[in-house]
């Protein structure tokens, strides 16, 4: 017998699931679009070769390939993985946008503000809060250099997660050229460094002995290594330290101090602290000092980031790890044509934000608690069938959400199906009812009674406060 089961890494949502997810994207759709971005859809699927080697060797082979169909599936002659694939789902919302803005530029703003949520895929080993298929969040900007974009940025994720209610986060920032700096004058030579990047990014999951054995490994010399740790070890450790009796703000201006003096010889690094400066100072202004933390460590793994990097991690409950991230990658839509063009983006994984939330009991009641409808109308009668229906429909139109119990059972099966759904009232048609034009009514919760006239018996429902 086939398993009922969803594939490994996939799941089904059932009503209530949906409801709380629906409630999220709603607030998320809400705050990008009051920040100005525009709503964008792509293809699920993608031709192969705009997603491959964007992503860095890592991202590379967790794309979900398609196979070829039909005559263009040549098994006996395929020597390589890629001779039998030629589409893949979508990895991320980012590749695909910069797919779209290069085909489509001429029809597009000069700064494309855009907003997408939509599933993407990715063949990962599933853990908690990891799965094969997923929902991101993303917002983007193109079409601006400007450190004002990467602020604004921060400011929407930020008062997205206030409005879930989101008590403590820390917005975490980075750049690439501090990172390329800092590796360069620690002697890790550039060959090295999507690797040492991708490495550094497991940091703070498997530790400093593991990164470095890792680093090691692919023949990065260990001097190099330990002076890179070390540097970063230490700025931490001090920063650390300085909280103990400082505000966050303070910290950080000491950290960018350190980076300053110890990147002095590196132009590239320079100019990256002084981004990084630049985007702390806006965001201070915006009122988000106590979340933001200048982080030398971040590093991100994606290998298509040029600029300022960002992570987002809530800081209350038992959830270990960031719920979004993004950042600069002015070089990915030159990739696709011959233009460069400037791009920031973040992206806010649903379903981690869900966990969370799921855990600390975050959802508000009306969702939470949330039922398919107001009202059931029960069924009495072949003869009273029609206007049954007749009063269901007249009291979506007063605004409320109806069902409609779809067959004639005894009252108790009805009473007990309303009861499995939570409905807070159950109306139904009696002869009496037909004859007087009235329907009869019963709250589930306080088992009350009553009769009203059609045209009241949406008003008298919701003065019974149990409807809003």
């Amino acid at each position: 017998m086939a398993s009922t089961n969803p594939a490994r890494g996939m799941r089904d949502f059932l009503p209530a699931d949906v409801r709380k997810r629906n409630y999220v994207i709603g607030i998320i759709k809400e705050v990008y679009e009051s920040y100005g971005f525009e709503p964008l859809e792509t293809p699920a699927v993608e031709n192969l070769e705009t997603l491959m080697g964007k992503y860095g060797d890592e991202g590379n082979q967790l794309v979900f390939k398609i196979l070829k169909r039909g005559e263009k599936l040549d098994l006996e002659n395929a020597k390589t993985e890629n001779d039998l694939s030629d589409l893949a789902l979508r990895y991320d919302l980012t590749v695909p946008l910069a797919r779209v803005v290069a085909n489509n530029k001429n029809d597009l703003p000069k700064f494309f503000k855009r907003y997408q949520i939509q599933p993407v895929w990715r063949a990962d080993r599933p853990a908690r809060g990891r799965f094969r298929e997923f929902y991101q969040c993303d917002v983007d900007a193109i079409g601006s250099s400007s450190m004002a974009v990467e602020a604004e940025l921060i400011s929407a994720v930020s008062e997205i997660l206030t409005r879930l209610k989101f008590k403590e986060f820390i917005v975490t920032l980075n750049h690439r050229k501090i990172l390329t700096g800092i590796l360069e004058t620690s002697g890790i030579e550039k060959s090295f460094h999507v690797e040492t990047l991708v490495s550094l990014d497991k940091l703070e999951k498997i530790g400093e002995a593991a990164v470095t054995n890792e680093l090691a490994e692919k023949g990065i010399s260990l001097k190099s290594i330990l002076t890179c740790l070390q540097f970063i070890n230490r700025l931490r450790s001090e920063r650390n330290k300085q909280l103990e009796t400082q505000p966050l703000e303070d910290a950080n201006q000491e950290t960018i101090s350190k980076l300053r003096s110890f990147l002095a010889n590196h132009d590239e690094g320079t100019k990256g602290v002084a981004e990084i400066d630049q985007v702390n100072r806006l965001v201070n202004d915006n009122g988000l000092e106590s979340h933001v933390l200048v982080e030398p460590s971040l590093a991100r793994g994606l290998s298509y980031y040029t600029g300022a990097i960002v992570e987002i991690e809530p800081k209350e409950g038992n959830f270990q790890g960031s719920v979004g991230g993004g950042g600069r990658y002015d070089g990915l839509i030159g990739m696709f044509g011959k233009e460069q063009i400037p791009a920031c983006g973040f992206s806010l994984g649903l379903e981690r934000i869900l966990v969370v939330m799921e855990e600390r009991g975050m959802f508000p009641p009306e969702i939470a608690e949330s039922t398919p409808a107001d009202v059931m109308v029960m069924l009495l009668g072949e003869e009273s069938t029609a206007e049954s229906l007749k009063l269901a429909s007249e009291m979506r139109s007063a605004g409320l959400r109806v069902t409609v119990y779809p067959q004639n059972d005894k009252e108790d099966k009805q009473w007990k199906y309303a009861n499995s759904i939570g409905v807070p009232f159950i109306c139904s048609i009696t002869e009496e009812d037909m004859a007087t034009d009235t329907v009869s009514y019963q709250n589930l919760h306080t088992r009350e009674k009553g009769r009203c006239s059609r045209s009241d018996v949406a008003d008298r429902l919701r003065s019974k406060s149990l409807i809003a």
